[in-house]
């Protein structure tokens, strides 16, 4: 089976309008620059997208939310993006706030074939409204789903032709949950090498979950800087 695909408008050919795709990537670090913009350009509209956060205005899922593509998101941080808070504010744009590790597990759990789990946060909240709950050992846990996604969509510092991903460091972050958690995985790497050319105990996700990769190109990799201000 070829999984080497030449461009990220190749690999995201097929992501139909409407689709719900999870987005690796944490602040602005390990983000799939190369497939963000290709949805851009291809106009997709009415999609839900899963990720960590929601980029900034001008960067990463900032740049879908300005075009106006994204239906929904699904998210547990999104401070730093003026055009969602206007989206959110003005009723364009749907919103699930989720505890991060709460996100984290459901995105999991979906790659572990985990439907539903028990968890304490949120409990007595208003993330709490409409869900089981249920007391062990004396404390309240609600039930919490798994995340399912039509797509996958992360970046990887290296792959092979097979799939086998190694991240660099933070760039881990959501990415390796959610590289097994989509019913289709499609993979952009900094690097893409031949089979054999990774070592195998250096190997963050294996082959097997990963149906499309490839070598993207022109990286900002942005990075978030504190800043402090005198009053």
């Amino acid at each position: 089976m070829n999984k080497v695909y030449k461009t990220a408008t190749d690999a995201i050919h097929d992501i139909p309008n409407g689709a719900t795709i999870m987005l690796g990537g944490f602040g602005l670090n390990g983000i799939p620059e190369n497939s963000i913009q290709a949805l851009v350009d291809k106009g997709i509209t009415n999609l839900t997208c899963i990720s960590n956060n929601a980029g900034v205005d001008d960067f990463g899922l900032g740049l879908l939310l300005k075009t106006r593509q994204v239906k929904k998101m699904i998210s547990s941080y999104v401070g730093e993006n003026a055009e969602f808070e206007r989206q959110l504010l003005s009723g364009e744009l749907e919103v699930d706030l989720v505890p991060q590790g709460t996100l984290a597990t459901r995105i999991e759990m979906r790659a572990m074939g985990i439907p539903a789990f028990f968890t304490p946060a949120g409990y007595g909240t208003e993330i709490a409204i409409g869900k089981e709950e249920r007391a062990f050992d004396g404390k309240n846990y609600l039930m919490e789903h798994w995340l399912r996604a039509d797509f996958a969509i992360v970046k990887a510092w290296k792959g092979d032709t097979m799939g086998n991903l190694v991240f660099r460091k933070s760039t881990r972050n959501f990415s390796t949950s959610m590289a097994k958690a989509g019913d289709i995985t499609i993979v952009e790497v900094e690097e893409l090498v031949e089979p054999g050319e990774i070592d195998p105990d250096q190997v963050d996700v294996a082959g097997v979950y990963v149906h499309r990769i490839f070598q993207g190109a022109n990286y900002e990799k942005r990075i978030e800087k504190r800043t402090v201000r005198l009053v």
